[in-house]
């Protein structure tokens, strides 16, 4: 199974790819997509969509993992945030692939047992699960690596 992680935003909307088999996990790529600052929002939404449908196509995923909006006292992020979150639904839905949403606390308590833990901690429980050789970078693309890692577990325990 290729699992897609997405951490959604406007400027930097994080991926991460995993595949399974069997009982060893690898990761296939991560990296961002970015986006510019002062460019119409309505072309920023275009290059993230068209960000996650190449990344599709290059890695077809059987299932996208993304992380759910969370309370956000700061509005205008908020909405910009969904905006993105329905981009991305929008390309799942393109692309005819499941999508499954887990919240923040959901990732941090599957990796590590503990919902308010750092963004460090995942990050060195990622690499170490992936078996990377060094931590990936930048932390949205760790996030959404382990969004899809969280997706792994919780899948498995379902099975």
């Amino acid at each position: 199974m290729i699992i897609l992680g997405i951490d959604p935003g406007l400027a930097t909307t994080g991926y991460g790819v995993i595949k399974e088999e069997g009982e060893a996990l690898e990761s296939l790529g991560y990296g961002c997509i970015k986006t510019k600052a002062g460019v119409e929002k309505t072309r920023r939404y275009c290059e993230i969509f068209d960000g996650i449908m190449e990344i599709m196509r290059e890695f077809k995923p059987d299932i996208l993992a993304v992380e759910s909006l969370f309370f956000n006292k700061n509005t205008k992020t908020a909405l910009m945030v969904g905006a993105s979150l329905g981009i991305i639904f929008l390309a799942a839905g393109k692309f005819g692939i499941p999508l499954v949403e887990y919240t923040p606390l959901q990732v941090k308590e599957c990796l590590t047992g503990f919902g308010r833990a750092k963004k460090n901690q995942i990050r060195e429980i990622v690499q170490i699960e992936l078996e990377l050789e060094k931590p990936p970078t930048p932390i949205d693309a760790s996030d959404a690596l382990a969004i899809a890692l969280c997706h792994y577990h919780l899948d498995e325990m379902d099975e």
